[in-house]
């Protein structure tokens, strides 16, 4: 536990950050760290995200953090070691948790004894009687993959998408009931979703907390549920949505469309929609950050006396760049602010073309009886002084 670094510290937040404070640097975190996106350093960007994703497996949970927050590490893993009992706790080594490979996790295979412990210590383990948020709660995040061109990558482009979403009943307005009717409070929890029990044991009373089994927790009956939604409140429905795609974006990047995701429960907000990108391959550039690579193809008279090029850009338009005589196969230029733009910041990349010298593969007669006056010429003249390659052999 020694070389751990303190989860808060691995996600770079404060111990009082709200839940969707932890769950967005986690996200920024995993996309920076996650090995798909760092292959020249892979094994570094492992450990990483492994670590960023252990954190975030604690913090987002209220129970784990609660524990975590009061007994340091030992606490978030449920005190498999030297807990608040020591090494021998109520149940034999291990405190509050023994091996789930047993069949054993934790107290609630004690059933009542489970609650009792979990009222006396602010919660170890996850039980029937854990305390349910009734209140209002945001929908669920959705996750779409769409595929766009190289070219649509670097001009931007605004797409329809078909997706599958809950939506609120139209029927009943999300109420659940059937219309004409009412959703009437629970008689046995009074409309909190929760039983309180008082119970003796050794240690004398205790108060624990159900989850009310009337209403499953949600505080309301519904006697005659609607015929639409049956009683749910939400439907299924495949709806389209548009979604810009800002020039520069790389793929596996991912763009958030705030409030199109499943609508929330008991007044909620609207869960969001993350829609990951994937860019297909071309066949004539490639990308580096925001450089965009390409091989042009020229002549041996173009390579030898230099010649004016029309080079294509990715957005369909062409470049003159006159290169100069004596070009070498493999000789590298640039044109610059001719990329990707940044997603973060103004900048533009450049536009960085490799020239591949092409051999003709057929020669006329007349192309070849130059070419061997030329030939003759150059082996009277060379064009160097410096030993050449088979010279020094």
């Amino acid at each position: 536990m020694a070389n751990k670094r303190d989860y808060y510290e691995v996600l770079g937040i404060n111990k009082t950050a709200s839940e969707e404070e932890i769950k967005k640097a986690y996200r920024k975190l995993a996309k920076k760290y996650h090995p798909d996106a760092n292959p020249d350093n892979k094994k570094e960007a492992e450990a990483k995200f492994k670590e960023v994703n252990e954190a975030y497996e604690i913090l987002s949970d209220p129970q784990k953090r609660k524990m975590y927050d009061q007994f340091g590490f030992d606490g978030s893993q449920g005190f498999g070691g030297q807990g608040p009992f020591g090494s021998q706790g109520p149940f034999g080594q291990g405190g509050y948790y023994s091996y789930t490979s047993s069949g054993f996790d934790g107290f609630s295979d004690f059933g009542d004894l489970g609650d009792i412990f979990s009222t006396i210590f602010g919660g170890g383990a996850r039980t029937s009687g854990s305390r349910r948020n009734n209140g209002p709660r945001k929908g669920a995040d959705l996750n779409v993959n769409i595929e766009i061109t190289f070219e649509e990558a670097f001009l931007g482009i605004e797409k329809e998408i078909n997706i599958i979403r809950n939506e609120t009943c139209s029927i009943c307005h999300g109420t659940g009931a059937k219309p004409g009717t009412t959703v009437t409070k629970c008689s046995v929890c009074n409309g909190t979703g929760q039983v309180k029990q008082v119970q003796n044991t050794i240690l004398g009373q205790v108060q624990t907390t159900r989850t009310c089994t009337n209403c499953r927790g949600t505080g309301e009956v519904i006697k005659e549920p609607c015929d639409a939604c049956r009683g749910k409140g939400t439907v299924r429905k495949q709806p389209k949505i548009k979604v810009k795609i800002p020039a520069g974006i790389d793929d596996n990047q991912t763009v958030v469309l705030r409030g199109e995701g499943d609508p929330g429960e008991k007044g909620g907000p609207k869960g969001d929609l993350y829609i990951t990108v994937r860019v297909k391959k071309h066949s004539v550039f490639s990308r580096k950050g925001v450089n965009v690579f390409c091989e042009i193809p020229i002549t041996i008279t173009q390579a030898t006396l230099g010649s004016e090029l029309q080079i294509p850009m990715v957005d369909g338009s062409t470049e003159k760049y006159k290169i100069p005589e004596a070009t070498q196969t493999g000789t590298k230029f640039t044109i610059r602010n001719k990329g990707f733009k940044s997603l973060n910041s103004s900048v533009v990349g450049d536009f960085i073309f490799t020239v591949i010298v092409r051999t003709p593969k057929k020669l006329t007669a007349e192309q070849r009886d130059l070419l061997e006056k030329l030939a003759k010429t150059m082996n009277e003249q060379p064009p160097v002084k410096k030993k050449g390659f088979w010279d020094k052999l």
